[in-house]
């Protein structure tokens, strides 16, 4: 499930929320119960090599079928 971060205009500081994709755009009010927040626009990082590389030369099809 997604995490959004979201900042009170009443209170400092910042809070998360997790739900799903599909109340991505409903409000959030914060811990202490304030409900003008603005949620966050966040980045995500992917780390890891998850990711096969694509072969190297070729042509098309990595050389397989003759094409290169």
């Amino acid at each position: 499930m997604p995490t959004y971060a979201y900042r009170c205009r009443e209170c400092p500081g910042t809070f998360e929320v997790n739900r799903p994709m599909s109340e991505s755009s409903a409000p959030a009010a914060c811990p202490e119960g304030h409900t003008d927040t603005v949620k966050l626009l966040t980045t995500v990082a992917l780390t890891g090599s998850a990711a096969t590389p694509a072969p190297a030369g070729g042509g098309c099809c990595g050389g397989a079928c003759g094409c290169g």
